[in-house]
């Protein structure tokens, strides 16, 4: 009978106490003399039954949580039937199931970049091949560069750090200039509160998205790639390095690799947490060592990026989403989303929900399926009032906005964007206004104070937001944020300053009676705005 015991182990079981519990289950293992290896693995995504515990044995599984230390002998003994213990208690058990389906956070959703995710365990390049790692590499490697942008680009996997720019089209524009040194790079560089996509990516798979980035450099003609990863993520950047190491000793990486002819090496970059550098031109700034602030474009990165050479700029979740376009092939993948955008999309689902996580479902589900299908609704009783979609620089869609398709047309035309991914679901109990205020004061904070409307302007908007949420406003004050918001909106140097003001559009557009209540009224209908109680 093989057995095996599985903790999730990034950082969202570790700051539960999924440590301990690891540390408490193999000292029951071993007093109790069972024949179970334990292994760590990334996380599932249900963060919200942390510690996650999962049991194998021969291809049965049972997953438990949340599993603190001390209930880590009664499980085993429990599940094993050991000393005539009773079973678990079943409030206890998530999943039954290999594939957690008959878990309703799980059972809407489709892994594809996240498939690996609280399976394997990170740190070891012979899970990773047993799970079809670098299938999709040996694949690409037998096709011609031509094909494999090819296959990208009729994926239509579109970039997942926000904008959408077809994925396809930017590795050609690439590939095409004619300077023979070409870069790659990494954005991992995950500010937006709320935000946890790309981290957990990385500590759950770090080779995917190494063969996703080596595809590409096939792809390109890049020699050399940059994994740009704040430091803020230890264990990202602890797991990335190692997965590099082992993909060097594997021939993987390097030169020549797999006897292809193709030459390509990464080097992780720690970013050191300003929230611009995820902005791709002040992100080559801090790269080449030179204060993190953005540029004029064009010229654009694939024309003139990293030390004025050609240089593709991909996030996380768009690199990872590659090596299942080699595999799956393109057909498969666009059929996973929309006529506009193949594939899936991860979202950081957190806020005022039941089941809080990491939810990867196709583009094109409703936000009404992510919140009230995978998310399980408004926690306690409460009722949905807003989503904040997109992170800081996303907007505030109401309840009437609930069936608009997780897609980057329809959002942007309801004043949101896709973003990275990030999803905050906000209750009754929230006020619009003060929730606008905290976001721009983010913004206004990470302003890096290069071009004026977004140094200047992102701080007379907060002041306005600020006057109001203490009953100081009056009705001029919401044309002068209007006007404000659109002068930064239409003048800014970069996306930070361009998108900046959409939570407070969007939360004039659809809330705007919150803003009449704390004028005219004086009142907060929330009821959390101190100075107005």
């Amino acid at each position: 009978m093989r057995s095996t015991v599985k903790v999730g182990t990034s950082t969202c079981g570790l700051a539960t106490g999924a440590e301990a519990t690891f540390r408490a289950l193999q000292e029951a293992v071993s007093e109790t003399g069972l024949a179970v290896s334990t292994q760590r693995t990334g996380c599932l995504g249900a963060c919200h039954r942390e510690p996650l515990v999962e049991i194998v044995v021969d291809g049965a599984h049972v997953l438990y949580g949340p599993v603190t230390a001390d209930r880590a002998r009664p499980l085993l003994e429990g599940h094993f039937t050991l000393h005539g213990a009773p079973p678990p208690p079943e409030d206890w058990v998530v999943s039954r199931t290999p594939d957690r389906r008959d878990y309703a956070f799980f059972a809407p959703q489709v892994k594809v970049t996240t498939a690996n995710c609280g399976v394997i365990d990170p740190l070891s390049l012979e899970d990773y091949l047993a799970a079809g790692g670098y299938e999709g590499l040996r694949r690409a490697l037998a096709m011609s560069p031509e094909a494999v942008v090819a296959a990208v680009t009729d994926g239509r996997l579109r970039g997942r750090g926000g904008a959408g720019y077809p994925t396809g089209l930017k590795w050609k524009i690439c590939r095409s200039q004619p300077d023979p040194l070409k870069y790659l790079v990494c954005n991992a560089d995950e500010g937006d509160p709320g935000a946890f996509m790309d981290r957990t990516l990385i500590e759950g798979d770090p080779h995917r998205v190494l063969e996703g980035m080596i595809i590409a450099a096939h792809g390109i003609g890049a020699r050399w790639g940059y994994a740009y990863v704040r430091a803020e993520y230890p264990l990202a950047v602890k797991h990335l390095e190692a997965a590099i190491a082992q993909a060097r000793d594997a021939g993987y990486l390097g030169t020549d690799i797999l006897g292809s002819g193709l030459d390509f090496d990464v080097i992780v970059k720690e970013g050191a947490g300003a929230f611009v550098c995820g902005e791709e031109t002040a992100l080559m700034h801090s790269i080449e060592g030179r204060r993190g602030t953005p540029r004029m474009r064009p010229p654009y990165p694939a024309a003139s990026g990293l030390w004025g050479h050609p240089t593709n700029i991909n996030n996380v979740e768009s690199y990872a989403s590659v090596p299942s376009i080699m595999t799956g092939g393109a057909e498969w993948f666009s059929s996973l989303g929309t006529s506009e955008s193949g594939g899936t999309k991860t979202f950081a689902l957190a806020g005022a929900i039941q089941r809080t996580g990491l939810v990867e479902v196709p583009i094109g589900v409703s936000l009404r399926q992510v919140i009230f299908d995978v998310g399980g609704g408004i926690r306690d009783g409460h009722s949905f009032k807003a989503v904040q979609i997109g992170g800081p620089s996303g907007g505030c869609l109401p309840e009437c906005l609930l069936d608009t398709p997780v897609d980057y047309g329809p959002l942007r035309a309801t004043g949101a964007i896709m973003g990275s991914g990030g999803m905050v679901v906000v209750d009754d109990t929230t006020c619009m206004v003060d929730l606008a205020r905290y976001f721009l004061s983010f913004t206004q904070d990470e302003s890096c104070g290069k071009c004026i409307p977004c140094r200047i302007g992102t701080r007379k908007m907060l002041g306005i937001l600020t006057k109001i949420t203490r009953g100081e406003g009056d009705t001029a004050d919401l044309d002068r944020l209007q006007q404000v918001a659109h002068t930064i909106h239409t003048t800014s140097l970069c996306g930070l300053g361009q998108t900046a003001p959409n939570p407070v559009l969007t939360t004039l557009r659809y809330f705007r009676d919150e803003y009449a209540a704390h004028i005219h009224d004086r009142h907060c209908p929330a009821g959390t705005c101190t100075a107005l109680r």
